[in-house]
C-alpha cells in the first residue's frame, strides 16, 4: 500500500487511467496474503467487523442481485470462477481490475489449453478444496456451476443483466426464451422451476466432469471472463432445487462455499457473517477469513448518524451510505480513514418510465422527455454530493473512463445549470403548454431526497409537478425499479438511481446492454423497459466487432441513438469518498463495487 494521502484525483484523469487497462499488472501479495506494500503490519484474526447503514440487500440469491453494497457481502459467501483483487488508497486503481482466477485453477488460455484456436470454446478446471457449507462439507462441482446458469434467467428473480449469457453463451438465449413461455401461464412453484432447469440442456454450459467446465459461445468475445467473474456466475448447490429463488425460505437457506457463512438475517434490520467452518484458506487465493463474523446493522437512514458512529468508533464502515457532503472538507484535511476513489459511473441518472399511462402517456412522448433533458441544473445536484472534488456534470449514456465515451452534449444549458425556457417550449409542443404532474419515486435516505428535491424543484420551473414517491432504500432496485409490473401499473414515471459499470478495461457491454437492450423481464436494468431495434442492433454489432477502435465507434453510436431518444437525464459522474474506523486494517478498495473488501479487512486490536 502507498502512503496514506488523499485520493484527489480528477474526474477526467480517472477516465485517462481507466481507459488504457485492460491489462493492468497485479498489485502482488506476501506471505499472509495481505498486499506485499501494505503498512497494515502482520494480521491480527479476530473480531467483528460493524458496518452501519440505512436499507437492505435488494437480494441474497446470488443469482439475482445487482446492488453495489450487497455485491460486497456475496464477497465473502459465494465464489465464482473468476474474480478481481481490491486495491490499497494511494495506489492506481486501475490495478484492481485484472482479472484472477477464483474457483478456477487457472486462467484459460490457448497455451494450457483452456482457450481454442477460434476463442469460441473455455475449458476450465476447478480448483481443489472449494466446499459447500453442507453436513458434511461438500466439494463445489462443475455441475453446481452448470445448475447456476440454469437459474440465471428464472422468472421469479433473474439475473439483471441476462443479456451478458444470451449474447455470448451457445443456446442460452434460447434455454432462457424457454423458460419464460414455460411459466408465462404456470405457477412458477419451486418443484416446478427445478424440473424446468434439470429437464433442460444449455448447449454452451457442460460439465465434462465433476472438476471440468465446458463453455462454447457463439462469437469470440473477449470480456466473457468478466462475465464469470459476476456474482450471477456463481455456483449453485443442489440444495437450491428445493426454493423459489430468493424467497423467504431461501434466504433462511443460504449455502456458502466462501469464508463466511450467514449465521441471522432479518429483513430491513439487520445480517450477520461468521466464519464457514467449511472453507480452507489453501483452496482461496483471494480471501481471508482474518475477522470472527461481519455485522450489518440497517435502520440509520442519516449519513451524519453513521458518520457519527465510524468516528466515535461503535461502528467501522459504512453499508449503505455515501460520506456525508457537508464532512468532506474537514475530513479531506487529514483524517486518515478518508479517502477519496475515482470514479468512472452515472451516478446519479434520471430514468423514464416508458410503461407509464399517467398524463395521457406523458413519458411515451419524446418532446416531453427532452424537455426534461434541458430542464435539469446538474451543477445544483453535483453539489448535493460534494461539489468538483466528487461529482462534475455528465452529458452521456457512457460515462467518462468506459470504452464508446466521446464527449458531446445533446442537451447543452448554460453552465449546466438548466434552460427552463428551453422545457417550457418543448412541452408546450408536446401538447402540454399549462404543465404536467409526474410521480417521481426516490430513495428515502442518504443524499437522495435531496436529489429528488433539487430535479423536482428545476421541473417546477417549466411547469412540471412532481409528486414524491418515497422508497425504502433496500426496496428500490430489487423489489420497486426491477419489478416490472409495478412500472407497467404506472406506480412512478421518473426516478433517479445510479450505475457502476460490471467492470472496466474491456467493459462496452457493461453499460450499453443491461440499461438499453431490449429487456422488459423481472430483474431488469432496463427499468423504464425502453425498446429501440436500432440500439439493438448497433450493440450487436459491437458486441460481435474484434477491432477495439471500431467497436468503441459502435458504442458512441448507441450512445448517440440513447441520448437521441432521451431516455434516461445523465446527471453526474462520481468520484467515491469512503471512510473507514481507525482499527480497520488492510482497507483495499474494489472499484466495480465502490466498496472495502471485507474478506481482506483485519481490525486492530489496540484501537477502540
Amino acid at each position: 500500500m502507498a502512503s496514506l494521502r488523499h485520493l484527489t484525483i480528477t474526474v477526467v484523469a480517472a477516465a485517462t487511467l481507466i481507459a488504457i487497462t485492460s491489462c493492468a499488472t497485479d498489485t502482488g501479495s506476501g506471505p499472509s496474503g495481505a498486499p506485499a506494500s501494505s503498512p497494515a503490519g502482520q494480521p491480527v484474526p479476530g473480531g467483528t467487523l460493524r458496518l452501519v447503514g440505512s436499507g437492505d440487500v435488494d437480494h441474497l440469491d446470488p443469482a439475482s442481485a445487482y446492488y453495489t453494497v450487497t455485491s460486497g457481502l456475496i464477497r465473502g459467501y459465494a465464489r465464482q470462477l473468476f474474480a478481481l483483487r481490491g486495491v490499497p488508497p494511494g495506489v492506481d486503481t486501475t490495478k484492481g481490475f485484472e482479472l484472477v482466477p477464483d474457483v478456477a485453477a487457472e486462467l484459460p488460455t490457448a497455451a494450457n489449453g483452456g482457450l481454442s484456436a477460434d476463442k469460441l470454446t473455455y475449458t476450465i478446471k476447478l480448483r481443489d478444496g472449494v466446499q459447500w457449507d453442507t453436513q458434511p462439507p461438500r466439494q463445489v462441482t462443475a455441475g453446481d456451476f452448470v445448475r447456476g446458469f440454469k437459474r440465471l434467467c428464472n422468472p421469479v428473480a433473474g439475473s439483471g443483466a441476462p443479456g451478458y449469457y444470451t449474447s455470448t453463451i451457445k443456446g442460452m438465449a434460447g434455454y432462457c426464451a424457454a423458460y419464460a413461455d414455460t411459466f408465462k401461464k404456470a405457477k412458477p412453484t419451486a418443484p416446478a422451476l427445478a424440473a424446468y432447469q434439470n429437464e433442460h440442456d444449455i448447449a454452451g454450459v457442460q460439465a465434462k466432469d465433476d472438476r471440468t467446465l465446458v463453455f462454447t459461445l457463439t462469437q469470440p468475445a473477449g470480456d466473457f471472463l468478466n462475465i464469470l467473474s459476476l456474482n450471477f456466475s456463481s455456483a449453485a448447490p443442489a440444495e437450491y432445487d428445493q426454493y423459489v429463488p430468493d424467497d423467504a425460505a431461501f434466504r433462511r437457506h443460504v449455502i456458502s462455499n466462501g469464508p463466511y457463512r450467514i449465521s441471522s438475517y432479518v429483513a430491513a434490520k439487520s445480517l450477520r457473517m461468521e466464519r464457514n467452518p467449511a472453507w480452507k484458506q489453501e483452496s482461496d487465493p483471494i480471501r481471508h477469513q482474518y475477522v470472527n463474523a461481519v455485522e450489518v446493522k440497517m435502520g440509520v437512514a442519516e449519513p451524519d448518524a453513521v458518520q457519527q458512529q465510524l468516528e466515535a468508533g461503535s461502528a467501522d464502515l459504512a453499508w449503505d451510505l455515501p460520506v456525508p457532503t457537508s464532512q468532506i472538507p474537514r475530513l479531506k484535511r487529514g483524517d486518515p480513514g478518508f479517502h477519496i476513489f475515482p470514479g468512472a459511473v452515472t451516478n446519479p441518472y434520471l430514468v423514464f418510465n416508458l410503461q407509464s399511462k399517467n398524463e395521457s402517456g406523458a413519458m411515451g412522448k419524446l418532446k416531453v422527455r427532452q424537455a426534461i433533458e434541458y430542464a435539469i441544473n446538474k451543477v445544483a445536484i453535483a453539489k448535493i454530493y460534494g461539489g468538483s472534488d466528487v461529482a462534475t456534470p455528465l452529458h452521456t449514456a457512457i460515462p467518462p473512463g468506459n470504452i464508446g465515451y466521446q464527449e458531446y452534449n445533446p442537451y447543452p444549458t448554460p453552465g449546466d445549470a438548466g434552460d427552463p425556457a428551453r422545457c417550457r417550449q418543448l412541452l408546450s409542443e408536446a401538447g402540454y403548454p399549462n404543465g404536467l404532474t409526474l410521480i417521481g419515486a426516490y430513495r428515502n435516505a442518504g443524499n437522495h431526497p435531496a436529489n429528488f428535491q433539487s430535479y423536482s424543484a428545476d421541473l417546477k420551473q417549466c411547469g412540471i409537478t412532481v409528486k414524491g414517491l418515497p422508497v425504502r432504500q433496500g426496496d428500490y432496485y430489487g423489489a420497486f425499479l426491477q419489478n416490472t409490473s409495478i412500472a407497467k401499473a404506472s406506480k412512478w414515471d421518473i426516478s433517479a438511481p445510479g450505475w457502476v459499470p460490471d467492470w472496466y478495461g474491456n467493459n462496452g457491454r457493461s453499460t450499453m446492454q443491461p440499461l438499453f437492450q431490449t429487456n422488459c423481464n423481472p430483474g431488469t436494468s432496463n427499468y423504464g423497459c425502453y425498446r429501440n431495434p436500432k440500439v439493438d442492433g448497433l450493440i450487436e454489432q459491437a458486441l460481435t466487432e474484434t477491432d477495439t477502435t471500431k467497436a468503441a465507434a459502435l458504442w458512441h453510436q448507441a450512445d448517440q441513438a440513447v441520448m437521441a431518444d432521451a431516455v434516461i437525464v445523465p446527471f453526474n459522474n462520481q468520484n467515491t469518498p469512503i471512510y473507514h474506523n481507525k482499527r480497520v486494517r488492510n482497507a483495499l478498495y474494489l472499484p466495480a463495487f465502490q466498496l472495502y473488501d471485507i474478506t481482506n479487512l483485519w481490525l486492530s486490536p489496540n484501537t477502540p
